[in-house]
């Protein structure tokens, strides 16, 4: 309680001795939280400099409301929403792009890493650039290949690729200006969030927690590429010097060997920007492993893990930070949207920092401080009680699944995961791509640290038994009064980010293939138009020549589809990327996906396997390939499904898992992880899973 105390202190009451210690002048800078600011101005004046009609910056605005005040397309015209173009991105893995339009011209980033230019207008490619992605690097992304957009500046787009590099391309033509390596290619880093720009840095972090890295988050100038900062987000070595007196203090909440595992707290999606208070917002993920007995077995918060951090642009010193869950053991991540606002709390306004993380408990912070304002659950909650009056999670032994599994609530997927929230400043409401998905975790005893490999010190057999309720719903969230107002079920979950309007309408696609649009203020459902696929990003809107048009980036894939088998297919999707833009009159035809298939026939491949050998299979395959081709053999619509597998395939299965004979197509080999009789295991389980399925009944 002492340490939590004193980190109180230094979020609130010690931020100017905390500044002056770390080299800063916060005190100095910071406003009047009673002013107003454009946050709250209910006709949506950006805090940002951007035209009506663009869409310039990830969330729009530096606030990342993803609020537009364009309001051609409105609650009484809707319904007139047709195609207006449509582009394919050729690809069958999942698409997480919010899309960037700026002076007429649409960039889309695709798995991969790819960028794409197209003319906003008509959809017509200009250029793409491919970064060329060594495709044995999908090992090491433990969620998928895709990207989540581009930052545009000055004339340069900026991309984060997988393997780990920055690039700075010439919008006019693709062809790169610079480029920078931001991690340690022995490590097992990726990229897969969109870099900001901020006062002439791009901010980029990384993932690669699972696979037992450091976190860290780093700016690099616009004009060079050559770095400015980079501020770790969990302590090093302790024997060594440490970065800052953030590390020093973080240091103090660890015990054990936390850094020969690499101690997670990636920084691989969230942040935002206040340019009045001239503070970063970033998000820092889980913990590397994800267990806490085997990472810090002495206890503490493990800092900054799961938190949101404020940082200095110029220099990336911490000002403040929350944690949302200490000494996080269930993966929840802190890394999820990032939103800022003026709400008027208690008869004043008060600059807030807003965020719906996987623990499940929606946070309002002050944004000057890190001060809590209020929380509360908006989903269900089995791992905590509650909320204490500092905003920290009161944990309940369900929790605790260290000698007994436990089906806890939510998942290691999150009560919301990375799909981007909106704030409307009319309604007053945040729309949240929720979810209620339950599954069991137990803890593995026997774990031991294995460089590039899932280091969870969870046990894989749990899932391998499968989940419980799984659920999604877009919830309409009043963060003010803390409750929920509406909220729309889903077919299945993992739908779309959302996308608010000034014409009182909110904008979600769907993981059953359809772009929804509701009235925002009561959730009533005014339009919807098929996608062909599941739809994971975030929609944006621009407006150009006097005419408003709405565009998502959709394709079905990623962890969700690739990795929860029956749950990710009760979507009855498949992926097939592609943009879809409309406006009102539009009248160009959607293409149409791919069909769901017909049960598979039973294989007429033949391998003599013993029950042991099928056992020993499920294991293997539950470890090393369940994450992209599904929970017991149960494919989700994005990867092959393994049980439709060819005889011509089986015959090379040994070629294809271990010699890598379609790395290029994707299908990394794992020569240096699984011996030819495991792989021979794994097939036999494969064919048992295939069998069953033809049989029509369930595989274990």
């Amino acid at each position: 309680m002492g340490q939590q105390r004193w980190a109180r202190r230094w979020r609130t009451k010690g931020l100017c001795f905390v500044a002056f210690i770390l080299g800063l002048s916060a005190c100095a800078s910071l406003s009047d939280p009673s002013e107003p600011a454009h946050g709250s101005d209910p006709e949506g004046v950006a805090v940002s400099p951007v035209e009506d009609g663009d869409w310039p910056i990830h969330g729009r605005d530096f606030y990342e409301q993803r609020y537009s005040p364009l309001e051609q397309i409105g609650e009484g015209n809707v319904a007139d929403l047709g195609l207006a173009w449509s582009f394919d991105l050729g690809t069958m893995r999942g698409v997480q792009s919010t899309p960037i339009v700026v002076g007429g011209v649409f960039y889309v980033t695709g798995p991969w890493s790819l960028v794409y230019a197209l003319d906003a207008r008509t959809g017509k490619e200009l250029w793409r650039f491919d970064p060329e992605v060594p495709k044995q690097h999908a090992r090491y992304a433990c969620c998928t290949v895709s990207n989540r957009g581009v930052a545009v500046d000055g004339g340069r787009a900026f991309v984060g690729t997988l393997d780990g590099r920055l690039i700075g391309l010439d919008v006019a033509d693709g062809s790169v200006i610079w480029e920078t390596l931001t991690v340690d290619p022995e490590q097992p880093y990726t990229i897969t969030g969109a870099p900001r720009v901020v006062e002439g840095l791009v901010v980029i972090g990384n993932g690669g927690a699972e696979y037992g890295v450091r976190g860290y988050v780093s700016a690099y100038h616009v004009d060079s590429g050559e770095l400015a900062w980079r501020t770790f987000t969990v302590p090093g070595d302790p024997s060594k010097p440490f970065e800052s007196p953030a590390m020093e203090y973080a240091a103090s909440t660890w015990n054990g060997q936390w850094w020969k595992y690499g101690g997670g707290g990636t920084v691989w999606d969230a942040m935002a920007y206040d340019p009045e208070l001239d503070l970063l917002y970033v998000g820092s993920g889980n913990g590397s492993p994800h267990a806490r007995w085997a990472r810090s077995p002495g206890g503490g918060d493990n800092l900054y893990l799961s938190s949101i951090l404020a940082l200095r642009p110029a220099t990336g010193e911490l000002v403040w930070y929350f944690q949302t869950t200490p000494a996080d053991t269930w993966d929840y991540t802190a890394t999820q949207h990032i939103l800022l606002a003026d709400l008027e709390v208690d008869g004043r306004v008060r600059k807030v920092v807003m965020q719906a993380p996987k623990n499940g408990f929606f946070f309002v912070l002050d944004r000057e401080t890190g001060e809590f304002i209020s929380g509360a659950p908006y989903v269900k909650v089995t791992w905590a009680e509650g909320l204490d009056a500092e905003g920290r999670p009161i944990e309940s032994p369900h929790g605790d699944y260290r000698h007994q599994s436990r089906m806890i609530h939510p998942s290691q997927m999150g009560g919301h995961n990375w799909h981007p929230m909106s704030f409307h400043p009319g309604t007053g409401l945040v729309y949240v791509p929720a979810l209620d998905i339950s599954t069991p975790m137990g803890f593995d005893p026997d774990w031991t640290f294995q460089p590039g490999r899932f280091n969870l010190a969870i046990d894989f057999e749990e899932f391998a038994e499968g989940g419980g309720e799984a659920e999604g719903f877009l919830l309409a969230w009043d963060p003010i009064q803390q409750r929920e107002v509406w909220r729309i079920a889903h077919r299945a979950p993992w739908s779309g980010g959302t996308l608010a309007t000034g014409g009182n309408l909110v904008f979600q696609g769907s993981s059953d293939g359809r772009l929804v649009a509701y009235r925002a203020s009561d959730g009533n459902k005014l339009w919807e138009s098929p996608a062909g696929t599941g739809v994971m990003a975030g929609p944006v809107t621009y407006a150009l020549d006097g005419v408003q048009y709405v565009s998502v980036a959709a394709g079905w894939g990623g962890s969700f589809p690739m990795g929860m088998g029956e749950v990710a297919a009760r979507a009855r999707v498949r992926g097939g990327g592609r943009v879809l833009t409309f406006r009102l009159g539009g009248t160009a035809e959607v293409p149409p996906g791919l069909p769901w298939p017909a049960p598979p026939p039973a294989p007429v491949f033949q391998l003599e396997a013993s029950e042991a050998d099928v056992a020993a299979g499920s294991s293997l395959y539950h470890a090393e390939c369940g994450l992209c081709h599904g929970a017991a053999v149960i494919g989700g619509g994005s990867l092959p499904d393994l049980r439709y597998a060819s005889t011509a395939v089986h015959e090379r299965f040994q070629q294809i898992v271990h010699a890598g004979e379609r790395e290029a197509l994707g299908m990394p080999g794992f020569s240096d992880r699984l011996s030819l009789d495991q792989i021979r295991q794994i097939q036999a389980y494969v064919l048992s899973a295939a069998n069953a399925a033809a049989a029509g009944q369930k595989s274990d």
